[in-house]
């Protein structure tokens, strides 16, 4: 069986490494704070992100408990406000929509209306070749809401900046789902000079292929007057 929340780790790992800045944009109770804290170790620095007062008290009691890197800050406000508390390029970040799991304000959940800029705010820190993960919890209403508004929000994305990828157990349509946004390191408007050397590739290569088509032409019209 597919193990939904190993897979969403292995595509952070896959992008993250020792010393790196990472965030996880919906504390809840810490799990993907301590992964990430321990994923970036002590030369990193991890930022998570909760409304509720109580998942940063449970947050920190996790991480020390774990035994985690002091490596983390915890903000107690939105996570669409992010920028107003970080303003560094970061490889990785992590949202885990919905409900603080066994919190006392059950109707606490994250909303579409903050979502959404929330999201645009972490793909314009995002760094060339991070990965931005969004969890999605279709069992709610809004939850239900925030899955359909963000998979018509990323098939909008530029192809040649992001790749934006969607990972559901299909025959399971109540079950959390999730999204994998991978921010190309190779795009022409933050990397002016590979795109130069690519079009200049490109043109040796169109030149080339020019002297194969005349050369061709050339032995065709020989054989000809043979």
């Amino acid at each position: 069986m597919i193990d939904l929340l190993e897979l969403q780790k292995q595509f952070i790992l896959a992008h993250l490494k020792e010393g790196d800045i990472a965030v996880d944009f919906t504390m809840g109770n810490g799990g993907d704070t301590v992964f990430l804290s321990n994923a970036v170790g002590a030369s990193g620095k991890v930022y998570a992100f909760d409304l509720q007062e109580e998942a940063l008290v449970s947050t920190k009691n996790n991480l020390v408990a774990a035994g985690a890197p002091k490596n983390y800050t915890l903000i107690c406000a939105s996570h669409h406000r992010v920028r107003e508390f970080i303003a560094e390029p970061f490889q990785a970040g992590m949202f885990n929509l919905g409900y603080l799991p066994g919190g006392s304000k059950k109707g606490v959940t994250t909303k579409c209306e903050t979502t959404l800029p929330a999201v645009q705010a972490a793909l314009d820190l995002l760094s060339p070749d991070g990965v931005l993960l969004v969890a999605v919890y279709p069992g709610h209403k809004e939850g239900e809401a925030e899955g359909a508004m963000l998979f018509e929000y990323f098939a909008t994305l530029n192809r040649y900046a992001f790749c934006a990828s969607k990972f559901r157990i299909i025959n399971s349509p109540s079950a959390p789902y999730f999204f994998v946004i991978e921010k190309r390191d190779d795009h022409p408007v933050r990397h002016p000079g590979k795109a130069k050397k690519n079009a200049r590739r490109a043109e040796r290569l169109a030149a080339a292929i020019n002297e194969a088509s005349e050369a061709l032409k050339e032995q065709a019209q020989a054989g000809e007057q043979t």
